[in-house]
């Protein structure tokens, strides 16, 4: 049995993670089922994926901490390489990924959203790391990567005091673009995904590898990174056909990924 569906819906993919009776917790058959389904998605014909969790409850209520109880450090540690690796393939996947986060988004969950491009909320989403009270750190990347989307101190202590943050404060941090009622987000992320869907794919990817590149870098560097995938861009039809329909005042034909 999978824990992990996945539908393509014309140019979008839509990934849900489905254990809904233990609030979609990320055990290790689970983050399994998800690395297969990523791996499996045919990044030619697929031009953003959107991420969600079954049921209205919970996006991900976190990692599964019955199967953690016991574990020892070499344990703990492979544990966290194991999250840790899949979710930097969701981050630098070639493609956009949205998180249509429904309900919690604890833990592993929050930081399975924070490895995706784009964050939409349902009203009802609550974020929050709260590893610390159980004994432990954020160990699929938190403390990493929730500081380098809200301001630090706010990471800090939302980790340090296990402050879980509601959909509406999340978006005045930063956390997430938006927010909706439950029935409204996955039309929401449809939408969205399907605005990026009609642009230029190699420009869209171009755009998320130079952003993704140069936030590591010094400015200087990430000029750099920034000419050469503009460069890349150049010689393709869909840049033909673009810069065309713009000069001639007509509507671009369907990019066509080449």
């Amino acid at each position: 049995m999978s824990f992990v569906k996945y539908e393509a819906q014309d140019l979008i993919g839509v990934i849900t993670i489905d254990r809904e009776k233990a609030l979609n917790a990320l055990n290790s058959q689970v983050l399994d089922d998800l690395e297969g389904v990523i791996d499996a998605v045919d990044y030619d014909a697929i031009r953003c994926l959107i991420i969600t969790g079954s049921g209205k409850k919970s996006f991900v209520a976190g990692a599964d901490i019955a199967e953690m109880a016991g574990d020892n450090k070499a344990e703990g540690e492979e544990f966290a390489k194991k999250g840790n690796l899949l979710f930097r393939k969701i981050e630098t996947l070639p493609i956009p990924v949205i998180a249509a986060v429904n309900g919690f988004a604890l833990g592993g969950g929050c930081e399975l959203s924070m490895s995706c491009d784009i964050r939409l909320a349902s009203e009802n989403a609550l974020f929050g790391q709260p590893e610390t009270g159980l004994g432990i750190t954020p160990g699929f990347g938190g403390t990493q990567r929730l500081m380098r989307r809200i301001p630090v101190g706010k990471a800090k202590e939302m980790i340090y005091a296990c402050a879980n943050i509601k959909a509406e404060e999340a978006l005045k941090w930063g956390l997430v673009n938006a927010v909706y009622p439950a029935d409204e987000l996955m039309p929401a992320a449809l939408k969205l995904a399907g605005k990026i869907a009609k642009n230029a794919p190699i420009a869209v990817r171009n755009s998320k590898a130079a952003m993704n590149e140069g936030i590591e870098v010094t400015m200087d560097e990430a000029i750099g990174v920034e000419c050469k995938h503009f460069g890349d861009c150049f010689e393709t039809a869909d840049q033909h056909e673009g810069m065309a329909a713009f000069l001639e005042k007509r509507k671009h034909e369907p990019f066509q990924n080449k």
